[in-house]
């Protein structure tokens, strides 16, 4: 699995929160201002090529649906996130955010409740 440019996962973001559509229901679902459809258009072709959409044809338009969830895209490459810059450590990487006041002592309070509650 490839990873995304920011192009792309902008519209996997859309293509996940809208499930099937066509392109220009894609682009009602990002955020504001939206690329040119033309733009939009090429990127979904690129992320099918990718393997991150299937499409089909309804009449002359096509429909295009995830090919992957977005909770699996997240735990490949946030694997490779944490691997490649926190020796493999999420302790290391919970520790970078604590450290650059990226999140809270309530948050981690959270996360901690969140572990417990699966033992």
């Amino acid at each position: 699995m490839e990873k995304l440019t920011t192009q792309e996962q902008d519209a996997m973001l859309a293509v996940w929160k809208t499930g099937e559509g066509s392109v220009k229901s894609f682009m009602e679902a990002m955020a504001p201002p939206a690329p040119p459809y033309t733009t939009v258009a090429s990127t979904i072709k690129n992320l099918e090529k990718k393997g991150y959409l299937t499409s089909r044809l309804i009449g002359n338009a096509y429909l295009y649906a995830p090919a992957i969830s977005e909770e699996a895209y997240k735990q490949k490459f946030m694997g490779s996130v944490v691997k490649d810059y926190f020796e493999n450590s999420y302790k290391e990487l919970v520790s970078f955010f604590a450290q650059k006041n990226k999140i809270s002592a309530d948050e981690l309070r959270e996360i901690i409740g969140i572990i417990e509650g699966k033992k």
